[in-house]
């Protein structure tokens, strides 16, 4: 059985503030029978070696100098793993320590997969004739690293109308598009029909 341990005392320390991540690594805690579990949590496109040092009440733990896993991008690793002491509840603090340069020498462990969030948050529209397009763009993103949301506008009404007054020709220019609208950073693109023209117009972002 597990559950999600939330009664916990928790203070982020990055040893290595300047490193060239973009996101923080996470530490996300999973409680599994008598053990606590502790997963780093990487949402960059770059791997890490982390170290978990980890003090506190309630449990015990590998005895030791902690050894650093490699987090690969965009991964949940544990890291660190906490044995419940009978009749305890553990409150722990931790301190964390994120290497850019790989050891031969971190341990490697099961990695699961994750998907992130691009640079600006990615919506796709989908009209009623915007199948290949659609469905070609679609299936390139849920490919990718990268989260989006796709809407089908006219599973929607309030969205269609909102689109409605947004595009020039209105009812009549939605009716006939056969393209995806796609809206990020606050702005609407009605020729991009590839990942790459996505993944580049967002990239000129700012």
């Amino acid at each position: 059985m597990r559950t999600l341990f939330t009664s916990l005392l928790l203070v982020f320390l990055f040893v290595n503030p300047l490193m060239a991540q973009e996101r923080p690594i996470e530490i996300e805690d999973e409680l599994v029978n008598n053990r606590l579990n502790l997963y780093a949590v990487n949402k960059n496109l770059q791997d890490f070696d982390v170290i978990l040092y980890v003090n506190g009440t309630g449990f015990k733990q590998r005895a030791g100098k902690p050894r650093a896993v490699r987090v690969p991008a965009r991964s949940r690793v544990e890291v660190s793993s906490l044995i419940i002491e009978r009749g305890q509840e553990p409150k722990y603090t931790y301190t964390i320590e994120v290497q850019e340069e790989l050891s031969r020498r971190s341990l490697v462990r099961e990695v699961e997969l994750i998907k992130i969030q691009p640079k600006w948050p990615l919506t796709i529209y989908k009209t009623t004739l915007c199948v290949a397009n659609c469905d070609t763009l679609t299936a390139a993103l849920d490919e990718s690293p990268y989260l989006y949301t796709l809407t089908e506008i006219d599973a929607y009404p309030k969205v269609r109308e909102q689109l409605k007054k947004l595009i020039v020709g209105g009812e009549e220019r939605l009716n006939e598009m056969d393209t995806p609208i796609v809206m990020m950073g606050g702005k609407m693109y009605l020729t991009l029909t590839t990942y790459e023209e996505v993944m580049s117009t967002m990239e000129e972002l700012e």
